[in-house]
């Protein structure tokens, strides 16, 4: 489906109130033409409804004109360069931007995520999870010490009726 036939849908179901329609066509053509200010710029209008900066960062993070609170919330939130560049969505070489602004952007994230990596990185073939913190280990001991706490507080719950109902 064409650019332009998608972004009418998208408008229609924006405006019928059907918001997260329209913002799932909006993402679909976000990876469709990545570099489609247009795109990005609806994406963010749409996240700024839902009340989620980070999220409008992201759109926006190419344009000139975007809002720094907005911006730093994405880079927080993005706090990696492997993250940040997988989270802009982008393909291709940083001059197929169109604009100069939105080139240095892509240009200094992906110059980042390689530094960080200590390789060359591109942005056709980068996944991103070479930078990923592997938090596996912590979340499973957490995981085991809650279900163990919740299995001893039943056994006490339960013991403690036990007892009440012999006396």
């Amino acid at each position: 489906m064409a650019l332009t036939d998608t972004l009418a849908r998208a408008d229609a179901d924006f405006a019928a109130g059907r918001i997260p329609m329209a913002r799932t066509r909006l993402r679909g053509l976000v990876q469709a033409y990545p570099a489609s200010a247009e795109v990005r710029r609806r994406l963010a209008e749409i996240y700024r409804l839902y009340g989620e900066p980070a999220q409008a960062g992201r759109w926006m993070y190419l344009e000139e004109d975007r809002d720094p609170v907005e911006t730093a919330a994405f880079e927080d939130r993005y706090d990696l360069p492997a993250r940040r560049m997988r989270a802009l969505a982008w393909r291709g070489h940083e001059s197929l931007a169109g604009s100069a602004f939105a080139e240095a952007q892509l240009t200094a994230v992906r110059t980042a995520c390689a530094e960080s990596l200590g390789r060359a990185v591109d942005w056709d073939t980068f996944t991103g999870e070479e930078e990923e913190p592997d938090t596996g280990g912590v979340r499973r001991v957490a995981g085991c010490a809650g279900t163990f706490l919740l299995v001893a507080a039943f056994v006490a719950i339960w013991v403690n009726g036990l007892v009440d109902l012999f006396d």
